[in-house]
């Protein structure tokens, strides 16, 4: 037959040329019932892109898990395509995400915290005999810092974290039903108020102050980015300040890095001196509205916030700003400035490529102040005090407070308001109460699992922004690991890798990558120091942020300083 004679036959065949119609569209179809659901939950709520975070948030409390049924049809009521609904909750941790067809998880999840000063303290050995004990009914998870290291080792048995604990300690809390997290005991606005509280803003407000007043008292004090970036905290409002309206403000209350609670320690203890630091902040850049961002394992300062938010707009003074809450969902990556305000926006906590920076553009395309909580907290006290007084504070030729969150082997860890500049040796002996019995100082992270390791012989080096950088370390937000005689720092540094690929977003290849090999060839009995030394180079000069640029940093300190701990 041919080919004139083939297509003859086709198109003379019953019903060729019809174009056959679908009774129902293509992909994935809507269960009405699941619909109906999700439209109770969301209620009046706005459907608006960037609260899908918040109404993934809303499913799984209610159903304990996001089931394809829900997802599809939250992406229907929100006009989204499912695929943006689904990236968007499979890239948080702490999304549990079920597939058609498998079966959902348990009713209650125990998380066990592997970070660094946990593991040190027997988080590994916890985490395997739970998962020895506990029936069907409880599923046992390992999981990143929770910002309790000072009280290690933790678990978090629903949302509630368990402290200093024990096997018994936890298998007690499941069957006792203690799920919900605590509330601590804080600073309500009522004492804060008597003790002069709000006043400043006030004053602010009604014009009693003005900008560049505020602004120029933050230059003198010197007061720089405690987040970890150390950016001059005045010029940075002066440059926010200078863009075209409207813009905007967000908090990041994420800190996500192995050894860092300041934040979450004046959130818990005295929420509102940070909060006045943050609308003199909106108030001087002139915000349309402002986000504070707070990490899915702080709960308890969530429902802080929220109440403390009610009382400031009850008593008139967010009457030109909304404030909103917004939750993590478990990813450290989002302690980066973009990766925050990507997730602020709905989407996956993917950091950008800069320039353009946040404060150009930012939220929404807008220009946008981004501010660390503890940077915040201390608005108040400069202005009152004075610049003179927040300066005057530092030792070694430094200026400033600092709040260094300390843990591992010494006997006081905790948060500890000291000079700026001070040293690791100073730190332990004044405010740490020294090292634990027999135990023997070795080794500090000054900055957290990026920070980079340095040896007890370094010990008198000023712990502050641009001192410890020659010695292939920085500060960060000063969350200092105190190391003895009886840690490896192999497998010290191996840790804090396993943490960095757990968390690479892995939009960059060097991170992604690199740092699942990195942990590969530091598992072994024998380390190939020059392929190490090769893939750290790599990722600091090719990756995208600063979490692939920093991961070599343990490999680095141990290769230099540690060489004991290889034979």
């Amino acid at each position: 037959m041919t080919e004139s004679t083939q297509t003859a036959s086709r198109r003379g065949h019953p019903g060729a040329g019809r174009k056959r119609t679908r009774k129902t569209p293509k992909g994935r179809q809507v269960d009405p019932a699941a619909l109906a659901e999700v439209r109770e939950l969301l209620g009046e709520e706005p459907r608006r892109r960037d609260l899908l975070i918040e109404y993934l948030h809303t499913v799984q409390d209610h159903y304990g898990h996001l089931s394809a049924r829900h997802l599809s049809a939250l992406a229907q009521e929100m006009r989204l395509a499912q695929t943006e609904v689904y990236e968007v909750a499979t890239f948080y941790a702490h999304f549990d995400v079920v597939r058609e067809g498998d079966e959902p998880p348990p009713p209650l999840t125990v998380r066990v915290c592997d970070g660094i000063a946990c593991e040190m303290a027997g988080a590994g050995t916890l985490l395997a005999e739970l998962s020895e004990q506990t029936g069907r009914e409880v599923r046992v998870l390992r999981a990143p810092c929770m910002g309790r290291c000072d009280k290690a080792p933790v678990a978090e048995v629903g949302h509630n974290h368990v402290m200093h604990t024990s096997t018994d300690a936890v298998m007690t809390a499941i069957r006792e039903g203690r799920t919900a997290p605590p509330v601590p005991e804080y600073i309500d606005y009522d004492a804060y108020v008597a003790n002069g509280g709000y006043t400043l803003l006030r004053e602010c407000l009604s014009g009693q102050r003005t900008v560049e007043e505020i602004v120029a008292a933050l230059e003198h004090s010197e007061l720089r980015g405690l987040g970890g970036a150390g950016f001059p905290t005045g010029r940075k409002w002066r440059i926010v300040r200078g863009y075209e309206a409207p813009r905007l403000m967000a908090v990041n209350c994420d800190e996500g890095e192995p050894g860092t609670f300041k934040d979450r320690h004046y959130l818990e203890h005295d929420p509102h001196r940070f909060l006045e630091g943050m609308l003199i902040a909106a108030w001087v850049v002139e915000a349309a509205t402002c986000y504070v961002y707070v990490r899915d394992e702080y709960p308890a300062i969530r429902a802080i916030m929220k109440k403390a938010l009610a009382r400031l707009a009850a008593d008139g003074l967010l009457d030109t700003l909304p404030v909103e809450v917004r939750r993590g969902a478990g990813a450290y990556i989002c302690g980066e400035e973009s990766a925050m305000i990507e997730s602020i926006e709905g989407k996956r906590g993917l950091p950008r490529n800069r320039p353009p920076y946040v404060a150009e553009v930012g939220l929404f395309g807008r220009p946008t102040l981004e501010n660390n909580v503890e940077t915040l907290y201390w608005v108040r006290d400069i202005v009152e005090r004075g610049p003179e007084w927040f300066a005057g504070a530092g030792r070694n030729g430094r200026k400033g407070w600092r709040s260094y969150s300390v843990s591992g082997r010494v006997r006081e860890p905790g948060v500890k308001l000291a000079p700026a500049g001070i040293t690791i040796t100073e730190l332990i002996d004044e405010f740490c109460g020294g090292m634990q019995d027999g135990h023997r100082f070795k080794a500090y992270l000054p900055g957290g699992a990026s920070g980079g390791i340095l040896p007890a012989s370094l010990g008198d080096v000023p712990l502050d922004f641009g001192t410890l950088e020659q010695y292939g370390c920085f500060i960060g937000s000063a969350a200092v690991v105190v190391f003895s005689d009886q840690d490896n720092m192999k497998g010290v540094a191996l840790n804090l890798m396993r943490f960095f690929e757990d968390e690479s977003c892995g939009q960059c290849t060097p991170c992604r990558a690199g740092t699942e090999k990195a942990v590969k060839l530091m598992s072994r009995d024998r380390w190939d120091e020059g392929l190490l030394s090769e893939l750290s180079k790599t990722m600091t000069d090719a990756s995208i942020c600063g979490l692939g640029q920093a991961a070599g940093n343990p490999i680095n300190s141990v290769l230099k300083y540690f060489r004991e701990d290889f034979s």
